[in-house]
């Protein structure tokens, strides 16, 4: 069994490696990115069963499930650790502690003390480095123990 001769020009050649260059190129991109993802979720699953590992301690009854925590927080908590310790995030706070009127009519209310144990978990898994300060400013707020009696 004889090899025929080349039967196509050069230009096609070059035209079919660059086209499989190219996708061998975006295959490689995908593949990073995918295993990159697939890293990123893995340790948002490790997080996740960690937090609701520790409200079960603490007490709470209708924890949620690592997955839709791991979705919620991603694997690096998410909004509750871009900076809670900032004026606006601790604004915004305050304006969430409020008896539910608009307007002229909100007022601050004492809220049970309880109402920041979630927050706390989470930044007690998430970001362990601002747990202090955002503790000492939980301990200054006026808080009540109404939910217990």
């Amino acid at each position: 069994m004889s090899t025929g001769a080349e039967q196509q020009s050069p230009r096609h050649r070059s035209v079919l490696y660059v086209v499989v260059t190219v996708v061998l190129v975006i295959l490689a991109v995908w593949a990073v990115i995918a295993f990159s993802t697939a890293r990123e979720s893995q340790r948002a699953e490790e997080k996740a069963t960690e937090l609701v590992q520790v409200l079960q301690d603490a007490g709470a009854t209708a924890a949620p499930s690592p997955e839709v925590v791991a979705r919620v927080l991603g694997d690096d908590g998410g909004a509750v650790c871009a900076d809670p310790n900032r004026a606006l995030s601790r604004s915004t706070l305050y304006g969430l502690l409020t008896n539910g009127a608009s307007g002229p009519g909100i007022r601050p209310v004492l809220v049970d003390n309880a109402v920041f144990r979630g927050q706390l978990a989470i930044i007690k898994v998430y970001c362990p480095d601002e747990l202090k300060e955002f503790q000492q400013f939980v301990d200054s707020l006026n808080t009540t123990d109404s939910a217990n009696g």
